[in-house]
């Protein structure tokens, strides 16, 4: 990725076909779309690349069981065919992984659920419910796909083997199925470099102010650059707003002025990080029933046993969601009553809570909640706007928007996204690790950067500082705050602790002082020509970053729940 002070130099005053607005996973996706279509682009994110809900998933890349409940067949198809393909475009970002519904104590199987597990398996590994054109398409050829194994009943010794957490609870069987995880931040750095590579200019700490119009038609947006406070501009022959659940905020008396106009409804969710040593999930994910027919979650992630999610409807601070204590203590009951465990929020290494933007009509006699579904539309200026969705779809919204665009001009300009690898996969064989750089480190790289993993190394490489773990225990390493900020734009601590890499809610209680962060704010001056007080003033702003968000609950536990 161009560096922020060369990005500047490419994006104020040009003229572009596309400008993005939001560096989410949509502002990503609508990026590489348009990009590789042959358009020129430029994105522009407020404050950093995946800083809002793209950053606050369930990291999963799933179907979306429970929506079979709803008889929502046609988002679960979708979702399902994205999951099959981002595991072939992704490899190294997107794994698939065991899920079990355990029957524990005098509980049998729900044979119900075996029945939505049965078309769960048809609608991810059979051509039923495709359109005759989808048929026929390049998009779902067999060969392109990664096809799980069917749902099956494994026996009581099976379960425990996979997860070890059930073994006070002896369970007797359990249906196992497949869905995908990912790390949805590095998801989004991905389509981001990829897009790049296709020519489109990306640039954080850029907050447009304003949607430039002539003659009623967008014509382009004015932006403020962070570090100068300076006002710019960009032409564009198009305008997309892809901030997700701000969307109704960029250009508001267009958006909420006229009718048809789909109305955001934030949905918070909150997620809990727990040590494994206490909850050790092994190799398998676990659907946790939650009271009332809810169902939440409890899986492996980055040696951690990520918790979630809560889904309440949330008119708090959508810039800085916090984790509410009785969404906290939700999840936590839930878990322990489950899993017959004592864990408390004393126990918990981060948290953390993300608004999904839900819609709704907007007209409270119809307002009604559609689900995950992704809306794209088009207002009296011309600028297009998508938002809803999930982290799943993201391919699937950035082409119905790019095809927008494409259907609008009369262009001939077909989606390549389906056939563009996100990345390349590494080869342990070709990560050579310096001194003091376990295997354990090498395997994360592996997994977080794919085959530019070795630009890690070799800034490991050249410096044996920066070949230390950042939080002594982990296996995330100082030359990664370097590539950070050489290569990906980061500008601050916190774009490193809770995007670059996730310590800030893997590790939360190991990174309580500006003492602990001390390294990461060294790392990053050395690069960005900090001085020693700034180095100080950064490492003292997590703190505060750290508060706001409600990272780690164990060091607040009176919290404000809004």
């Amino acid at each position: 990725m161009l560096t922020r002070a060369r990005a500047i130099e490419e994006i104020a005053g040009r003229h572009f076909e596309v400008v993005v607005i939001g560096g989410g996973i949509t502002g990503a996706g609508v990026a590489l779309d348009a990009a590789s279509r042959g358009y020129s682009v430029a994105l522009l994110e407020r404050g950093d690349y995946a800083v809002g809900t793209s950053s606050r998933s369930s990291k999963m890349v799933h179907g979306g069981l429970r929506y079979l409940q709803n008889f929502d067949l046609g988002l679960v198809r979708e979702a399902l065919l994205e999951r099959q393909l981002m595991v072939r475009l992704a490899p190294h970002l997107v794994y698939p992984t065991p899920f079990l519904v355990a029957a524990l104590g005098e509980e049998r199987r729900d044979r119900k659920l075996g029945l939505g597990l049965n078309m769960y398996d048809v609608m991810a590994t059979s051509r039923a419910g495709r359109r005759r054109r989808q048929r026929h398409s390049s998009e779902v050829e067999d060969d392109d796909y990664w096809s799980p194994d069917r749902h099956r009943t494994i026996d009581g010794d099976e379960v425990l083997e996979l997860v070890p957490a059930l073994v006070r609870r002896e369970p007797h069987d359990a249906y196992l199925f497949y869905d995908c995880q990912t790390d949805d931040v590095r998801l989004v750095l991905t389509v981001l470099g990829e897009a790049e590579r296709f020519g489109a200019v990306m640039l954080n700490g850029a907050e447009v102010t304003e949607v430039l119009a002539k003659d009623g038609k967008a014509v382009g947006v004015a932006f403020v650059e962070e570090a100068s406070g300076g006002r710019l501009e960009v032409g564009a022959d198009h305008v997309v707003n892809a901030t997700g659940v701000f969307a109704d905020r960029v250009r508001p008396e267009e958006l909420l002025g006229e009718e048809d106009v789909p109305r955001i409804a934030p949905s918070r969710g909150t997620h809990l990080l727990i040590d494994s040593g206490q909850l050790p999930m092994g190799k398998a994910a676990c659907i946790v029933p939650a009271g009332e027919g809810r169902m939440i979650f409890s899986l492996p992630w980055y040696g951690r046993t990520l918790v979630g999610t809560t889904d309440n409807d949330f008119d708090g601070d959508i810039a800085h969601p916090r984790p509410a204590e009785d969404d906290v203590a939700y999840l936590l009951q839930a878990v322990n009553e489950f899993f017959g465990t004592a864990v408390g929020e004393s126990d918990l290494v981060g948290a953390y809570a993300g608004v999904r933007p839900l819609i709704s009509t907007g007209d409270p006699r119809k307002s009604v909640d559609i689900s995950r579904r992704a809306e794209l539309y088009e207002t009296s200026s011309g600028m297009l706007t998508i938002t809803g969705g999930k982290l799943t779809t993201w391919r699937r919204m950035a082409k119905q928007t790019v095809d927008r665009l494409v259907e609008r001009e009369g262009r001939e300009a077909p989606c390549h996204t389906h056939e563009i690898p996100l990345g390349m996969e590494a080869r342990l064989d070709d990560l050579e690790a310096p001194a003091g750089v376990g295997e354990e480190a090498v395997e994360q790289l592996a997994f977080r950067y794919g085959h530019a993993a070795r630009r890690v190394l070799e800034i490991a490489r050249s410096d044996p500082k920066l070949a230390r773990p950042i939080v002594p225990g982990r296996p995330d390493l100082l030359a990664e705050v370097v590539l950070a900020a050489r290569a990906e734009q980061a500008r601050s601590v916190a774009d490193v602790l809770l995007r670059r890499t996730r310590l800030g809610i893997l590790a939360a209680p190991q990174l309580r002082t500006a003492k602990a962060v001390r390294p990461v704010a060294d790392a990053l001056g050395g690069e960005l020509g900090w001085g020693r007080r700034q180095r100080s003033r950064e490492a003292e702003s997590w703190l505060a970053v750290a508060a706001e968000e409600g990272t780690d609950p164990a060091a607040t536990p009176s919290r404000v729940g809004g």
